[in-house]
């Protein structure tokens, strides 16, 4: 049995709960209006035929987390979470007796963190990273063109087609489309389509042969065969922007150095973004390395339950991935185990480090929160704002991860943290994991 289960037998005296019954109903009387008694007049006993069995559960109520409370105060224990109360004896006139269960709080003693060493990556934007940038940015930019010379289509153009789906047939609804872009090769279309219009010319019809995919988003259409009677009408190239300071310009840069200091500054900015999240991965890593107290088993059934709804989501969508499909429910269930003992242990942890050091989430530290929430979408800032502003609960929820992160910040001044020079490649190759095991 776990050394933080706990087990309280408390009893409620018969007269202090009468006297809190007497106290309710003096509290009624006072606003109470029976035939023949102005307000506040009625006598008590009265007032007590009528409302006494009404109240008798509401009062039993307030007794029973008045007791529990005054208890845990007395005993100095924390329930990790809401206890469970049994009503052992309940009769009129008789003491009230309760059995109270919760799991406590462990009791945390902190260690100085000048002792744990952590390397954080920097790495930096340099001409090649820019260059590709600038390069995605034109991809987006880009706009399709006709081209004049008479040859066959092949993967990366652009073909305007007007086609006809026909099935046992007929034509079926929805399957016919005029004036249609499609880039041959980027999987637009049904699988299949697009490669039996490779190898032909404008102005060809060419009868393309299909089977609809079984998860299809129409079902009347899923998993049947069709043919489209597709003519091409058009042949295009993709054409990107020149790079240069007009190009700069449709992104509210003077010119083309400004545009690539401004790239150059975002990039950085992402890398920092990127080496912060691995050096928390580490930080974590040593703390839990670092501190072995026991956790209630309450808090990580808790979060050992969510984890593994998250896994029964997944499967039924079908969004597992290739190491979850390869382990038995057994071996899943065991590893998420862990995982919910140490996100518990952690959590537990980095709660006493703030409780601690006085580390608090201020208001300006929820704006911050949301504007960067806000930024991730582009044209709807307000909408965002005004979420936040009228639903408290997302408010709430907001803090908790913001909560986390001003707790490894603090944290971050406490280690031995250094810089490590790190090429960008490494950065997102870096697999903290495989680090671990080695």
């Amino acid at each position: 049995m776990s050394k933080l289960a706990q087990s309280l037998k408390i009893t409620i005296k018969a007269k202090d709960f009468a006297d809190k019954i007497t106290a309710r109903l003096e509290e009624i009387r006072k606003e109470a209006k029976l035939p023949g008694f102005r307000p506040g007049q009625a006598p008590l006993n009265m007032i007590r035929q009528k409302y006494e069995n009404a109240v008798k559960g509401e009062v039993l109520d307030k007794a029973i987390n008045e007791a529990v409370a005054a208890e845990l105060t007395a005993k100095k224990l924390r329930p990790a979470m809401r206890p469970s109360v049994k009503m052992d004896k309940f009769e009129d006139g008789k003491d009230i007796a309760l059995t109270v269960e919760f799991d406590a709080l462990p009791e945390i003693k902190t260690k100085a963190f000048d002792k744990i060493k952590i390397e954080r990556m920097k790495a930096m934007a340099g001409d090649k990273e820019i260059t590709e940038a600038l390069d995605k940015l034109a991809e987006g930019r880009k706009s399709s063109e006709p081209l004049k010379e008479d040859r066959a289509t092949k993967k990366g153009d652009v073909i305007v087609i007007d086609f006809t789906g026909i099935m046992d047939g007929k034509e079926f609804k929805g399957g016919s489309g005029k004036d249609a872009y499609l880039e041959l090769g980027s999987n637009t279309f049904i699988p299949g389509f697009e490669d039996q219009l490779t190898g032909h010319k404008v102005g060809e019809t060419v009868d393309v042969d299909v089977t609809f995919p079984k998860d299809y988003h129409a079902k009347d259409l899923a998993g049947k065969k069709a043919k489209f009677e597709t003519k091409i009408k058009e042949l295009r190239a993709w054409k990107k922007p020149e790079i240069n300071d007009d190009f700069a310009k449709l992104f509210g840069s003077k010119d083309l150095a400004d545009l690539k200091e401004m790239i150059k500054a975002e990039l950085n900015k992402e890398y920092d973004r990127v080496a912060r999240m691995h050096a928390k991965r580490a930080l974590l890593d040593a703390l839990n390395d670092e501190y072995d107290f026991e956790v209630p088993e309450s808090m990580v059934k808790a979060e050992f339950d969510g984890i593994w709804a998250q896994f029964e989501n997944a499967k039924k969508a079908g969004q597992l991935d290739e190491d979850e499909k390869k382990k038995s429910e057994a071996d899943l269930k065991k590893e998420y185990q862990k995982i919910a003992e140490r996100r518990v242990r952690l959590g537990l942890l980095l709660a006493k480090v703030a409780e601690e050091n006085n580390v608090k989430v201020e208001r300006e530290d929820l704006s911050k929160a949301i504007i960067e929430e806000a930024r991730r979408y582009p044209g709807q800032e307000q909408r965002v704002f005004e979420y936040y502003s009228k639903n408290p609960e997302a408010m709430e929820m907001l803090r908790a991860p913001v909560f986390e992160e001003k707790i490894v910040d603090f944290l971050f001044t406490k280690v031995a943290l250094t810089d490590k020079p790190t090429p960008v490649k490494d950065l997102y190759a870096f697999d903290p994991d495989k680090k671990a095991k080695k």
